[in-house]
């Protein structure tokens, strides 16, 4: 697989609807098994809004690619992902498919600021697939038709039937997403754990440090350790650091920038600092890992 360089990774805003002229929603249905015409095939690319992809049917093999990782698409399943993820996709095959794309701001539309807290926005067990049993199939093929439906013809009280319908869809969404990975009910300490996650998400390039994070979640750097070790089985800064190193492998494979520039993108002021720990964490120099990375997927 050959994929397209550039000399940082493209970052796609959601476009902007045609006919609705939305900038924060969009569904899309694919039901002709045609092969859609892309221009991004093989490019990497982080996408700056959540997509949801509602397989019904694949006729070839095909694979779509998340932070490096590859999933193969088949019928039955809900694939999801969430901004600031690399993704690549390879040559398409033809799909029976449903898209489901909103922003942050679509979210914020919420006026309990609920839905951005349901665990399959949160994502903490950075998971990328949902399996689908046949009750869960209909009762979601039947819900993305009505959102479809909305969606396509313009009627008083348009988007507040398609909040109203997207909040259903993400409420039925983390059910099955809690089920799948057996998350508990959430407490106290597991919402500490989403809050310190989304903050590490938002601050690992400019924190390293436990205590930076404890500060900022009025607790200490004692209690935050203790608790994100006992709720993930990680420490927190394994969580901080693993954040780091996925940012880095990212970089480094999706783009030219001379490790100069990753180390300081990632906030390390010493280039040689950054090879020490980069090394440390994968057992890789960040040269030796995107010559390893490049042979292995091309």
């Amino acid at each position: 697989m050959e994929y397209k360089l550039g000399s940082t990774i493209a970052n796609y805003p959601l476009a902007i609807d045609a006919e609705s002229g939305s900038r924060i929603f969009s569904i899309y249905k694919n039901d002709s098994a045609k092969v859609p015409v892309s221009s991004d095939f093989l490019i990497p690319h982080r996408k700056d809004y959540y997509f949801f992809a509602f397989i019904l049917d694949v006729k070839e093999y095909s694979r779509h690619w998340i932070d490096m990782k590859p999933y193969d698409l088949e019928a039955r399943k809900l694939y999801f992902t969430e901004p600031s993820q690399v993704q690549l996709k390879e040559e398409s095959c033809a799909l029976h498919v449903y898209n489901i794309n909103f922003t942050k701001e679509f979210l914020s539309l919420d006026s309990q600021n609920a839905i951005k807290d349901l665990p399959i926005i949160q994502n903490p067990y950075r998971g990328h697939i949902l399996h689908l049993t046949v009750e869960n199939f209909k009762f979601l093929l039947n819900l993305l038709d009505k959102i479809y439906t909305e969606y396509q013809h313009k009627s008083e009280w348009q988007h507040h039937m398609l909040r109203s319908y997207v909040s259903i869809f993400l409420i039925y969404c983390s059910r099955l997403y809690t089920q799948q990975f057996e998350k508990e009910k959430e407490q106290p300490e597991s919402l500490l754990l989403v809050d310190f996650l989304e903050l590490v998400d938002k601050e690992y390039r400019a924190q390293h440090e436990v205590s930076q994070y404890a500060a900022q979640l009025h607790i200490s750097a004692g209690y935050l350790g203790d608790t994100i070790k006992q709720q993930s089985g990680k420490s927190a800064i394994a969580h901080i650091q693993e954040r780091i190193i996925l940012e880095a492998k990212r970089l480094i494979y999706f783009t030219e920038e001379s490790m100069k520039e990753v180390a300081f993108s990632l906030g390390f002021e010493d280039a040689s600092y950054f090879n020490r720990f980069f090394k440390r964490h994968t057992d890789f120099t960040p040269l030796a890992y995107k010559k390893h990375i490049r042979k292995m997927y091309q």
